[in-house]
């Protein structure tokens, strides 16, 4: 969820100065990992979590210091459940927590460029000195690595979902998509139905054909396609541009009878289409939960999403426990 932490430090810092709080190592059974962060403000908001509890309470307690005096600040939250030790947690672990005060116009500047290399599809490697006096950057191709003691993190873009057809599944499925974390691309050639007020969601909204969208999505690394257009032509026309693409995409899944599957199959190795492409498809799109409205549809489609992104075997979970 990087890119939204970064949106939400975006408008944080319109307000004022905040504390980012930043696991910059873990040791056992802790309940976040590496480079989770935290969000604190002045007025006592927070935003995001690195682990909730006494542990997260204490971390707060010294990221108001923070704000305060603009110190750094490691903090150390003790979830070994030690008699010996004044323990914050019983999760088994220790995690190492930096605080860092974020303020200003240079802060807000850093901010829209993460948000921007995030939002064109690719990665930002943010250095975070340990040294008093010196604040966040950003590495760049023409910077060598600091030899100052740092915390170095490469910030991954989110996965990108470009749906393709703006219909009724269309609507639902970004809804569900953008909630577990997706940049939602809608393109459609109706404006009618691919506009702002249908798909509030979208980071982008085209209602040009689908190759010049492909070409402008050419820099994201995590493009996910979901084709449920309202044809048999919108899907032969999106499928062979995105079959095509370099780097490939990581899912393409197309709704549609078995009929309707089988048919642009069939048009596709007509024109040539390498046979391990199309073996690539998802078709018919989606995890098999019985769905019949167009919100059942999108969530059995971002089951599937879940299950290729995170890996998984799409059985039931009490299948799992019993062994079966």
């Amino acid at each position: 969820m990087t890119i939204n932490c970064y949106q939400q430090l975006a408008q944080a810092l319109e307000k004022g100065a905040v504390v980012i709080a930043t696991a910059i190592a873990i040791q056992g059974s802790v309940p976040r990992e590496v480079g989770a962060k935290m969000i604190i403000c002045a007025d006592g908001r927070t935003y995001n979590t690195i682990g909730g509890g006494a542990g997260e309470a204490k971390v707060i307690r010294q990221a108001m210091i923070v704000l305060e005096t603009g110190e750094k600040q490691l903090v150390e939250i003790d979830l070994t459940g030690a008699p010996q030790r004044q323990t914050q947690g019983i999760c088994g672990g220790v995690m190492q927590i930096w605080l860092e005060r974020w303020s200003g116009k240079e802060a807000i500047a850093l901010v829209d460029r993460i948000l921007d290399l995030l939002q064109s599809g690719q990665t930002a490697t943010l250095v975070t000195p340990f040294t008093l006096d010196k604040s966040p950057y950003l590495l760049s191709e023409n910077t060598l690595i600091a030899t100052e003691e740092a915390f170095i993190e490469t910030l991954q873009p989110p996965p990108t979902l470009l749906i393709v057809g703006a219909g009724h599944v269309g609507e639902q499925l970004a809804k569900v998509a953008h909630t577990i974390g997706f940049q939602v691309i809608i393109q459609d050639d109706r404006p009618q139905w691919a506009n702002r007020e249908r798909y509030p969601q979208a980071t982008a909204i085209y209602n040009q054909a689908i190759a010049s969208v492909v070409a402008q999505l050419s820099t994201h690394t995590q493009l996910y396609a979901a084709l449920v257009t309202r044809g048999f032509q919108y899907d032969l026309a999106a499928l062979k541009v995105l079959l095509a693409r370099n780097p490939e995409c990581k899912y393409i899944g197309t709704i549609g009878s078995e009929k309707r599957v089988r048919q642009v199959i069939q048009a596709l190795e007509t024109e040539g289409m390498a046979a391990n492409k199309l073996r690539s498809l998802y078709a018919p799109i989606g995890l098999d939960i019985g769905a019949l409205t167009p919100e059942e549809i999108a969530v059995s489609i971002c089951a599937e999403l879940i299950l290729v992104r995170r890996g998984g075997t799409g059985r039931s979970l009490s299948q799992l426990s019993l062994g079966e």
